[in-house]
């Protein structure tokens, strides 16, 4: 009787194992991208779920590698379908990440890796509050943030300011999540990163 209960709330047999949601979050040039590489390329039998953006891809970006790249008005069409489990506007294009790849990994019982900002989180633990832990990546200070934005001589200063003033909104956000992990030397923090994961998989 409980567990056709539990069928008819959750649509899932209640022996069913379903896999966990690591989303992680950083201010732009936090190392976050650099993290979630390291993390994938380790034995932690993470899948990686790769947002759909409108952006332009960024010298070196591959298309199904770090982002699906699309025109806007297929990116407004999924909207339509409801195809995203979660989306944002950001520096004037949007971001989003497919709910079908999530859903169909999670119910396989697969972990997946979700890069994503704070809105996004936020949206990701309404849907998956039991099943989604959320980990936001930490600069050293706001100062050496911007030192790296202006290390990657990717963008004007205008835009450096603007993701600056973006950077200090979505810090006060991180006591939100789970786990915060500061990154003021690469090693180190991937050691602190990769003991959340393995102790929350039950293997640390």
């Amino acid at each position: 009787m409980k567990d056709a209960l539990h069928n008819k709330l959750t649509g899932k047999p209640a022996n069913r194992q379903t896999g966990k949601l690591f989303v992680i979050s950083a201010p732009s040039g936090s190392g976050k991208t650099t993290l979630c590489g390291k993390l994938l390329k380790d034995d932690l039998d993470l899948k990686r779920s790769i947002s759909m953006t409108t952006r332009p891809p960024r010298p070196g970006e591959k298309d199904g590698t770090d982002y699906h790249f699309v025109p806007e008005k297929y990116f407004r069409d999924a909207i339509k379908q409801n195809g995203f489990l979660e989306y944002e506007e950001n520096f004037g294009y949007w971001y989003g990440t497919p709910k079908k790849f999530i859903e169909g990994r999670l119910d396989k019982g697969h972990n997946v890796l979700l890069s994503i900002d704070v809105k996004g989180a936020t949206k990701v633990r309404k849907r998956y509050p039991e099943e989604s832990v959320l980990i936001f990546i930490m600069p050293p200070s706001v100062k050496a943030l911007e030192r790296r934005l202006h290390s990657r001589r990717s963008e004007d200063k205008k835009a450096i300011s603007t993701r600056l003033r973006l950077a200090k909104k979505e810090i006060s956000y991180s006591n939100k999540y789970d786990y915060t992990v500061v990154n003021d030397s690469l090693n180190t923090a991937y050691k602190k990163l990769k003991k959340v994961i393995l102790s929350e998989l039950g293997r640390g």
